[in-house]
């Protein structure tokens, strides 16, 4: 009689055949991924789920694979053993064609995670910029590198691409928190953000004029919630498939314009283009933005060629030039696209394949300097009354204080106190660009006063601690 161990002999003897291809060369990267498929019994009735950055082991069309990373999940414990099968198989490989850190820090008392994708140009000799790409709703920041992808496009133009995690609400979803009013409580994620650049600046060398950020969907959301927010630390924002809360765009005054690129499909049924009556239409948000950029609020249209007649639809762009200190807010027009990325590696819903989103961000964002944008306009003359600026106001938690172009070098004696006259302590951290952090999580709610000489006179501001 036949041992079951003896039985199982001819599988396993195949399994490690196959692992020892893939780590051999990766030219058989093709053939190992088509015996994996076999093997993991990817069929109509029974498909495998590979949460699995496939294109980082063989750059397949995805078309082919399960249509969501999520959707599909194996019945029985069987093909749950080969679905790990295949995992550690790729796995060796995948180690050897990217480089990716993986690590936490610990923020408002939570553990957050991040995943930092370092380009083979990187070497540390000089400063590189910085890329925020978020994910969606319901998504994480493994998804989001492989769906919104920027790692070929980094390692040509040299720039590092941190992808963190959101936080999970009551049903377990990662999520942004940028859907209720300002203040309403939640996770500090602009915060968060801010402090993952801190620490990303300890290790590496990022140049603090260069940091963009992206994201898709909820992660569109809160780039946008960063340009209202961290507009002295994000030098200009790409939006694809976001918007923003009516509430959120009415308590937003960045001290300067914010360079924007919106991608945005007219069939999107998740965020609706014509929006609703929780999110800001697209057109009403352009407007919003060129306004507040001091753009012209007639865009220039071209039609984007129709390379791809298969995809169901058509693309324009759209720009709202002239803004100040050079900035422009952009729009691509998705005639007939969903709630997809162009040029995605996979198509879950109407595609674009005109374009490339990724590139496309990049092509835009990859200009715009903060020190740049920073610099008043020459409208008029700046006075100290004028020059000093103090943003997000009202606060929760950090306040940026900058006296206009010149920087606080020019400021002395600066000096806080609270509705009674009494001075109060906060820490001033520099920012590099002509500005200071004030920390005001010690602070109570409620109105406090700066006071700061400038150029012999001395200049107040009122801020409100939520």
């Amino acid at each position: 009689m036949t041992s079951r161990k003896t039985k199982n002999r001819p599988r396993a003897a195949r399994r490690r055949r196959l692992s020892a291809a893939v780590q051999a060369s990766p030219l058989q990267n093709l053939y190992c991924l088509k015996k994996c498929s076999k093997l993991c019994g990817r069929s109509s009735q029974q498909t495998v789920v590979l949460r699995f950055a496939l294109h980082d082991v063989y750059p397949v069309p995805f078309v082919n694979w399960p249509r969501s990373l999520a959707e599909s999940v194996p019945k029985t414990t069987h093909a749950m053993k080969h679905a790990f099968l295949c995992l550690l198989l790729l796995l060796p490989l995948a180690l050897r064609a990217q480089t990716t850190v993986q690590s936490t820090i610990r923020h408002s008392g939570l553990v957050r995670e991040y995943r930092l994708y370092v380009p083979r140009a990187y070497t540390g000799s000089r400063p590189v910029p910085l890329l925020f790409n978020l994910h969606g709703y319901g998504s994480n920041n493994l998804e989001q590198e492989v769906y919104g992808d920027f790692r070929a496009i980094a390692d040509t133009a040299n720039f590092l691409v941190v992808h963190p995690n959101g936080t999970r609400d009551p049903a377990n979803n990662r999520f942004w928190n940028v859907f209720l009013p300002s203040g309403s409580g939640g996770p500090d994620d602009v915060g968060f953000l801010s402090a993952l650049l801190d620490t990303l600046r300890l290790r590496y060398q990022i140049d603090p004029d260069r940091v963009y950020s992206t994201g898709m969907s909820n992660g569109g959301f809160m780039s946008y919630q960063l340009a209202c927010q961290l507009s002295n630390r994000i030098a200009a924002i790409a939006s694809v498939t976001g918007s923003m809360v009516q509430s959120r765009l009415a308590a937003c005054a960045p001290p300067r314009p914010v360079p924007v690129l919106h991608i945005h499909g007219t069939a999107d049924a998740t965020v609706p283009y014509a929006g609703n009556a929780i999110y800001v239409p697209v057109p009403d948000l352009l407007q919003a933005w060129a306004r507040r950029n001091g753009a012209s609020l007639t865009p220039t249209i071209t039609q984007v060629p129709n390379t791809n007649t298969t995809d169901s639809s058509t693309a324009e762009r759209q720009v709202f030039s002239g803004g100040r200190n050079g900035s422009v807010v952009e729009h691509y027009r998705i005639i007939g696209g969903g709630h997809t990325w162009p040029g995605a590696p996979v198509t879950i819903g109407v595609t674009n394949r005109d374009m490339d989103a990724s590139r496309e961000i990049w092509r835009f964002l990859r200009p715009y300097r903060l020190s740049r944008l920073t610099v008043t306009s020459a409208a008029g003359p700046e006075t100290p009354e004028t020059a000093l600026l103090v943003y997000p106001n009202p606060t929760t938690g950090r306040v940026t204080v900058q006296l206009g172009a010149a920087g606080l070098a020019a400021a002395t004696a600066l000096r806080i106190t609270d509705a009674t006259g009494r001075n109060v302590r906060a820490p001033v951290r520099p920012l590099g660009n002509g500005a200071v952090e004030l920390h005001t999580a010690s602070w109570a709610p409620g109105v406090y006063w700066l006071q700061a000489e400038v150029a012999g006179q001395s200049v107040y501001r009122r801020i409100l601690k939520q």
